[in-house]
């Protein structure tokens, strides 16, 4: 045992050409074969610890799982379960984790998920509890994850800068959301965040993105840290870290100025896949920087308009798309995309993504006319009204009814061209001082009256933390208004969470406020 030991030491240290190299070479090696040989004659005398370590170094050294020693092992192990202390077990967890499943290997871990169920309560090792939670994995019943959750949260106190990162990624193995771990764990990351290198930077918020936790603090926290470093960063580096923010749809704005600055200096190192995660992060996340608008998107139009030779249809109509959600209209690009759609080069039958590529080419025309210098505000937009309300605005229905005192004094559920859709529509005169009818607003043309539109949206519309509108609510807003309406943004949860009294109130602020929400406090422009 010890001398297989030993060798599995020594093998884990070298680079992975290496391993392929030793490996052939200590397969091959005559002692081996007779090593395996004592193994497989001396596994039942063996000591607990001394089997499970053996089973772990053969299975790591790459002995097949079908041959009759590893099996022989696995037996043994599933004989002698009972015996095994907390070190053995998080060992043998650790050990299974990398074998297929078989009739041995799948008996023994149910007996070993049995066994750790039972043990729980009295191991008090985060570094053995992190192991096991990584090892159970997401197909552990969820009694067992809470149990494991219980246990960690037991010695949370405890918890180190090290052990914290392990027991966020013991959680992603599980696909298990404890906030209460999760918060603890991120407190501690905030505490060292200055001591993380890059690549666990990442891990931390892809497993923030994995098990779908939002905090603005941790995540505020990772990104004045990148930020404040940036000169030390590479920029494909930064790249990643600013895709990885927009995956969680937080907008690290001082990050994002300041890599603008660095494109629009010297916009050669972006490559192709670099400019599309680029031109989908700040398209997203709706952030263009002050005083920079015209040159970062020539900067970009022109690093687009460099790659379309070589360019996929399914990437320039991406590119385009984000370019056109910023309010920006790459024409070269946009010519070449049209030119594809005529020929029905972009929406290919049995194409699985063909429904998405639908609304995108949606929204680039509309984009097209309706962010055309030319374009002027109708006088007149043809809408259909729906009598039906979806549950979720039943309440500001009412609280609408109070208010104004009457359904004839708005229209709800409007669908206006271009395939936009407005919650409730409020007709007011010019001033915002008084509510029209809906049967009088044909009498009130042009100017004399201002039209409303109430959007209730889910907090994911918004960036995390903020009610800054991410891409596409931003582009909603400002096609509405160039269609004649103010729109007013309300978060549909925050509104359900207010009492009847309050919500009446909230909306009368904002209808006869002429500062409600405005489409400018909020526009791509403006990144408070």
């Amino acid at each position: 045992t010890n001398c297989l030991t030993m060798v599995w030491r020594l093998f884990r240290t070298l680079s992975e050409d290496q391993q392929r190299y030793e490996k052939q070479l200590i397969h091959e090696h005559p002692g081996f074969a007779r090593l395996c040989q004592q193994l497989l004659r001396g596994s039942r005398r063996m000591a607990r610890g001394d089997l499970v370590f053996s089973l772990h170094a053969a299975v790591n050294l790459g002995i097949p799982q079908s041959t009759l020693l590893v099996q022989t092992l696995v037996r043994v192990c599933q004989e002698k379960l009972n015996q095994l202390d907390n070190r053995c077990i998080s060992v043998l967890a650790t050990t299974l984790a990398g074998l297929n499943k078989d009739k041995n290997v799948s008996a023994l871990q149910a007996g070993l998920q049995l066994l750790v169920e039972q043990r729980i309560p009295g191991i008090r090792d985060i570094f053995i509890l992190q192991n096991l939670m990584r090892c159970m994995g997401k197909d552990a019943p969820l009694f067992l994850k809470k149990k494991l959750e219980m246990a960690v949260l037991k010695e949370i106190d405890h918890l180190t800068f090290p052990d914290a990162l392990r027991v966020v990624l013991g959680l992603v193995s599980m696909n298990y959301c404890s906030i209460p771990i999760l918060n603890a764990c991120s407190k501690k990351i905030q505490e060292n965040v200055h001591d993380i290198p890059f690549r666990r930077l990442i891990l931390i918020l892809e497993a923030c993105y994995s098990l779908q936790y939002r905090n603005v603090k941790l995540f505020s926290a990772l990104a004045d840290h990148v930020h404040s470093a940036a000169c030390l960063w590479d920029r494909r580096q930064i790249v990643l870290f600013l895709s990885a923010f927009e995956s969680l749809g937080f907008q690290p704005s001082e990050l994002m100025g300041i890599f603008a600055e660095k494109v629009t200096k010297d916009p050669e190192f972006l490559n192709l896949k670099d400019l599309l995660i680029v031109l989908r992060v700040y398209s997203r996340l709706n952030y263009v920087p002050r005083g920079q608008k015209h040159l970062f998107f020539e900067t970009l139009h022109s690093c687009l308009n460099k790659y379309i030779p070589q360019i996929s249809n399914t990437e320039l109509l991406k590119a385009v798309y984000s370019l056109c959600v910023l309010g920006y209209l790459p024409h070269r690009a946009l010519h070449e995309l049209l030119e594809k759609d005529s020929r029905d080069e972009l929406l290919l039958s049995g194409d699985l993504y063909k429904e998405k590529k639908e609304m995108m080419l949606r929204c680039v025309k509309a984009c097209m006319e309706l962010d055309s210098p030319s374009f002027t505000k109708p006088a007149f937009v043809l809408t259909e009204t729906f009598s039906l309300v979806s549950l979720n605005l039943r309440k500001a229905q009412e609280a609408l009814v109070e208010l104004l005192g009457d359904e004839n004094m708005f229209r709800q559920n409007i669908q206006l061209p271009y395939k936009y859709h407005i919650d409730f529509e409020i007709t007011m005169d010019s001033d915002r001082k008084k509510v029209l009818p809906v049967t009088a607003t044909e009498d009130h043309v042009g100017s004399s009256i201002q039209r409303l539109a109430l959007l209730f949206v889910p907090l994911s519309a918004f960036c995390v933390g903020t009610l800054h509108p991410q891409g596409k609510l931003a582009m909603k807003q400002r096609h509405l208004n160039k269609l004649g309406y103010h729109v007013i943004l309300i978060p549909n949860k925050k509104f359900q969470e207010m009492t009847n009294e309050d919500a009446v109130e909230f909306l009368k602020g904002k209808i006869y406020s002429g500062n409600a929400f405005s489409s400018s406090e909020v526009s791509v422009q403006d990144n408070n």
